[in-house]
């Protein structure tokens, strides 16, 4: 049984320009998370593992733009987000059920950015209420390192404790004050700045940490500091 799918439009890798549009989709957003948010981030992280790290920085900024609603220029990551499906080649990626078990279809050799790419603009026109705990399922996609698809399930529903950033998912609120070492359950906007300027600086390179670390530890920093700065009820929907 299809539970979710997801269609991208994309150049061919021989086409002189590289451009990247939405197909068709259905993408179901009930429960938490949703089959619907599920497939994104399950394409988000089968092609994440590929990319540069300056690819992987430049899509985390793509989707902070897109999770804040802010205007994005076109392109991004080199490629031009359009309407028009013209000239263009598709690729389809599937959430199912079978056998009583959740499992992912991706397309086979789809090309990275593109796909990664239209995961992000799908999520961004979510409504806002809706887009904040996609997002964050996204960005928790972004920091998986590879391995079978059933470990990716359980990284992107929570349920593997060993799962880094997967716990945002099932209980956000906990999670960021863990990552962030606050003792108060509800710690004012100071606090949460005070800790995680403290921490980033830490976290750098240039502070003594190790670089091969740094990335991913800053990452888990900022969505954190967001997830606490946005208040407990900016993580409902």
């Amino acid at each position: 049984m299809i539970l979710a799918e997801f269609e991208v439009w994309h150049s061919r890798p021989v086409a002189p320009t590289r451009r990247v549009a939405l197909g068709a989709s259905s993408l179901p957003m009930e429960g938490r998370p949703g089959h619907g948010a599920l497939l994104l981030a399950g394409v988000v992280a089968n092609h994440v593992a590929v990319l540069e790290d300056d690819e992987r920085t430049a899509l985390l900024v793509l989707m902070d733009d897109l999770a804040g609603g802010r205007r994005v220029a076109q392109p991004r990551m080199r490629h031009r987000f359009q309407t028009d499906r013209v000239g263009l080649t598709r690729a389809s990626h599937q959430l199912v059920a079978s056998g009583g078990h959740l499992a992912f279809r991706f397309h086979p050799e789809a090309s990275p950015v593109p796909q990664v790419l239209a995961a992000a603009y799908r999520a961004g026109r979510m409504v806002p209420e809706l887009r904040r705990s996609v997002f964050t399922l996204l960005r928790s996609a972004v920091a998986w390192r590879g391995g079978p698809a059933t470990d990716l399930l359980l990284w992107l529903t929570g349920a593997e404790s060993g799962g880094g950033m997967a716990a945002t998912v099932a209980d956000p609120w906990s999670w960021a004050l863990d990552v962030l070492g606050m003792e108060a359950t509800e710690p004012s906007r100071r606090e949460v700045q005070k800790r995680f300027r403290r921490l980033l600086r830490q976290a750098h390179p240039d502070g003594g940490a190790d670089s091969d670390g740094a990335a991913h530890r800053i990452s888990e920093l900022a969505e954190a500091r967001r997830i606490l700065l946005s208040g407990p009820a900016g993580l409902s929907g």
